[in-house]
């Protein structure tokens, strides 16, 4: 297999991993989302050092460790993704799985915000239709079921403000992962053991199902990770910003299809004019995409 080949099996996987999360992690609903988000920092970090440790990667992880500032750093980007984590276990265990995927459908766009507003970056005029479209399709969402969709906004603006501190932070994917959980760890155990204690935990007590789904959040959480950054060092990033609507897509199906949540016609519309923008920032990424290459 080519590079690119290589590139794009990794993305998709990570992409499809995530999309049918939502099938995982409802089994999981009669444990409390801050139980499973616990278990999934402790498990993840106990599987990336042992990854660490076989692929020899541990200077690296000292290196990291030894440098004040990207510690600072991390320990936001961990603060983010934790609460993207709880967010969305919360949004999936209580019948909010079609809301937690269009948090991912409108991800790129909160990307697109945050470049203009923190990085000074230029917008063309089709991208700032795009984001105009985004808003009023969730305007209108708000205005129509009585209540904004915080789901989606904390899950969107969470894990694009985790990519871009990510972006900027000069750190490897397994160690600044490995970093991240090293960081989050202590209070993830501290509260599981006092879970134990007050009688309320879920490992050992609910049943081996569950207790396999716990432990392996961790892995499966890892290695999407892994699968991601590798995927996205080897293709083209207008590539990737099309196969990342994999894991909105198959979330949103896994919602109506399989755990048969409510789509009703109000909600069809404003998911429709959200659509409607994605296409038009992802026509004219490839657009601006094809540009660069034409002019290189």
């Amino acid at each position: 297999m080519t590079p690119v080949s290589k590139g794009f099996l990794a993305a998709v996987s990570a992409f499809a991993i995530w999309g049918v999360f939502p099938l995982y992690f409802h089994p999981l609903r009669q444990v409390l989302a801050t139980e499973v988000i616990a278990h999934r920092i402790v498990w993840s970090c106990l599987f990336v050092l042992a990854w660490i440790g076989i692929r020899g990667e541990l200077p690296a992880l000292r290196t990291t460790l030894a440098d004040r500032s990207v510690v600072w750093r991390l320990a936001v980007s961990a603060t983010l993704i934790s609460l993207n984590w709880l967010t969305y276990v919360w949004g999936v265990t209580h019948g909010h799985v079609v809301e937690t995927s269009l948090g991912y459908f409108i991800g790129p766009l909160v990307n697109v915000l945050l470049g203009v507003v923190l990085l000074s970056e230029r917008l063309s005029p089709a991208q700032w239709a795009a984001v105009a479209l985004a808003v009023a399709g969730v305007g209108y969402l708000t205005v129509t079921t009585g209540s904004l969709p915080w789901i989606a906004l904390t899950l969107a603006f969470s894990f694009a403000t985790y990519g871009l501190i990510r972006k900027i932070v000069k750190v490897e994917s397994l160690p600044g992962l490995a970093t991240e959980t090293l960081l989050l760890v202590p209070f993830a155990a501290a509260y599981l053991l006092w879970c134990e204690s007050a009688g309320t935990g879920a490992l050992g007590h609910a049943g081996p199902a569950v207790d396999a789904l716990l432990i392996g959040s961790g892995p499966l959480t890892a290695i999407a990770l892994f699968l991601f950054a590798y995927g996205t060092r080897l293709l083209p990033y207008s590539t990737v910003g099309v196969l990342q609507y994999i894991t909105p897509t198959l979330q949103f199906l896994c919602g109506v299809f399989a755990l048969h949540e409510p789509f009703e016609r109000t909600r069809a519309v404003g998911f429709g004019i959200i659509w409607a923008a994605l296409l038009i920032y992802a026509g004219e990424g490839l657009r601006l995409s094809r540009e660069q290459r034409a002019v290189s």
